[in-house]
């Protein structure tokens, strides 16, 4: 089987370049991908020749289709360290195989910033495969160094993570991202554990999340670029972001949406534009066999950088750069763009400080969450497509699409469809976390989320909801077995949490965080991601033989309880026919039924 792979892939593929220290090998390309635009952007001119002593491995390659391995790019940010004063390497974490995590850092501050100056982070490699923004981040700093771009650190300081998912990154082929054009060497999308860092930033289980949270919190970033590459449809664009609250749509941080909506937005356009670039919104077709069916948001959820950015009130941008072009063009993309977000920082870094202020300040009492798509278009948006054609495949026995590589001269006007929140979740004035559940507390701390420690026992009077009818997902997710519930009941109880609980109130800028983590029902919950498995089982029963004969005395002594039982058996034929059930329900109105089954342990402090 191995030997037929082998044989089909010289066959289809060409004969792919497996070394990744020897970059001038021939490039290869997957023939089954849809052609791409010819394309030569003015944004060429970064590149460097092979005379430069400070070439990158990307434009040393002839066909600048090479993204160099974790040891050699280390190697080469040390030797730019050594070389600039200007440059300095930070480890901020180490991975599950025991890789250092860092991040380059370009400044003329020294190691003690300047508060005044605003700071720009830039994510790469979150996605390994999607490592546009590691090439893109090299040649800058490069550039900042030695070759006169110096003068952008004079009033805002650079952060930039050229690898997060280090081990992702290393498990590196030519096989990898099938929809996706170059590098010809590619990482993996997922983490040594099999996780997706992208899903990661509410629930924060891995390291590498772990470790940039506290980048985040130690250097508090103005401006946060998580850098992707698309998959999905054809189009014209090649550099296509986003945030939440674009176009006016609904954000947790709105002043800061507004000022990237009105303020980034336009001069990044322009910008993009000028370089022989062609920007565009970031958003995602909603049927692969219909793209002119229309487009959507791809969701808000907070699991994403993007969805977490906003309600953590750090300004964030997601770039999708399309994974049909060619990866020169999209690393000198990313290259423009990082570049001008720098001056932008720099020109109107106060008024983002002051927009992020304002959000910070905010303390919704009700909080829209659980979003899903909007059956309703929003809007009609232009769109420059690509042409495409329909063809009877043989292989999956139905009309497939075959891009043809080829701008389409008119405009698409596309429906487009944004997100709606099913729940509103009310904002109390504090959660209880009691003691016994140190992992949760762990997690709110790594947020940076404000708490107080008990350090005696303490018997507050609080809400604490009793989950009706929860169910658990049919298969795995992330390394969890989510759990959902629709329906809870509020019980008042005083309820004693012991030395070491934790008091969380929600009047801090992280608050909607804290609610949206903490509510059972919040499908970004710890509870959602499978984290109170032991609240849903029960560990005391009752025998037949004991039940009975006391549901028979309960009826006896209480005629509204015999009445109520009665209507339950008219109203349900299946529940009349089942004598466990009939028992059962008599056993959950005794008090020797476990009061605690299906008891949500968090209290809120209303």
């Amino acid at each position: 089987m191995r030997a037929l792979f082998t044989a089909l892939a010289l066959l289809f593929l060409g004969t792919p370049a497996m070394s990744q220290t020897v970059p001038n090998t021939p490039a290869w390309d997957q023939p089954f991908l849809p052609p791409a635009p010819a394309w030569d952007g003015a944004s060429k001119s970064l590149l460097r020749d092979a005379s430069d002593p400070w070439v990158t491995a990307f434009e040393l390659d002839a066909d600048h289709d090479f993204s160099p391995n974790y040891v050699d790019t280390r190697a080469w940010f040390d030797r730019l360290d050594a070389a600039s004063d200007l440059i300095r390497i930070e480890q901020f974490g180490t991975s599950p195989e025991g890789r250092p995590i860092y991040a380059v850092i370009a400044s003329k501050d020294g190691t003690a910033f300047d508060p005044s100056k605003p700071i720009l982070m830039i994510q790469a490699g979150i996605h390994p495969g999607e490592i546009d923004g590691k090439d893109a981040g090299m040649m800058l700093l490069r550039d900042i160094a030695f070759y006169g771009k110096d003068t952008l650190l004079d009033r805002v300081n650079l952060i930039l993570i050229p690898i997060l998912s280090v081990d992702g990154h290393e498990r590196a082929s030519a096989y990898s991202r099938p929809n996706q054009r170059g590098p010809r060497i590619q990482g993996w999308r997922n983490t040594a554990t099999n996780q997706n860092l992208n899903r990661d930033y509410l629930k924060l289980d891995q390291p590498e999340m772990r470790a940039v949270r506290g980048l985040i919190l130690k250097y508090r970033p103005d401006l946060y670029v998580d850098v992707h590459v698309t998959d999905g449809m054809d189009y014209q664009y090649d550099v296509t972001y986003g945030f939440n609250g674009e176009d006016g749509a609904f954000s947790r941080s709105p002043s800061a949406s507004a000022w990237l909506d009105s303020t980034f937005k336009p001069a990044m356009n322009a910008a993009l534009s000028a370089q022989g670039h062609i920007p565009g919104e970031l958003v995602f077709g909603i049927d692969d066999q219909d793209p002119k069916k229309g487009l959507s948001d791809g969701g808000l959820g907070e699991r994403f950088s993007n969805g977490w950015g906003a309600a953590a009130h750090v300004p964030t941008i997601l770039i999708e750069n399309h994974s049909l072009k060619p990866y020169e063009q999209r690393v000198l993309g990313t290259y423009v763009f990082i570049e001008r977000s720098l001056t932008l920082l720099a020109e109107q870094g106060a008024e983002l400080r002051a927009a992020t202020e304002s959000d910070r300040a905010l303390r919704p009492a009700e909080i829209p969450t659980n979003f899903e798509p909007d059956p309703t278009p929003a809007s009609t948006r232009d769109f420059l497509g690509i042409r495409y054609e329909t063809y009877d495949s043989p292989a999956s026995g139905r009309r497939e699409i075959r891009w043809l590589g080829q701008a389409d001269p008119e405009t698409w006007k596309l429906p487009f469809y944004g997100s709606r929140p099913t729940l509103s979740l009310k904002r109390p004035t504090a959660y209880w976390v009691p003691a016994t559940r140190p992992d949760i507390i762990e997690r709110l701390r790594l947020h940076g989320i404000t708490m107080e420690t008990l350090d005696a026992p303490r018997t507050p009077s609080v809400s604490m909801l009793r989950l009706v009818d929860p169910t658990l997902a049919p298969r795995p997710n992330e390394g969890h077995v989510q759990a959902s519930v629709k329906t809870v009941e509020v019980e008042r109880r005083d309820w004693t949490y012991p030395v070491g609980s934790v008091r969380v109130p929600t009047d801090q800028p992280l608050g909607d965080i804290v609610v949206l983590l903490l509510e059972p029902q919040s499908s970004e919950s710890f509870f959602a991601w499978g984290l109170f498995p032991e609240i849903l089982n029960r560990v005391e029963y009752i025998e037949g033989y004991a039940i009975a004969p006391l549901a028979e005395r309960m009826m006896a002594a209480d005629a509204a309880l015999k009445a109520e039982f009665e209507a339950k058996l008219a109203a349900d034929p299946a529940f009349a026919a089942d004598g466990d059930a009939r028992l059962g329900w008599f056993y959950e109105r005794t008090p020797f039924y476990d009061d605690r089954y299906r008891l949500y342990p968090v209290g809120r402090e209303d």
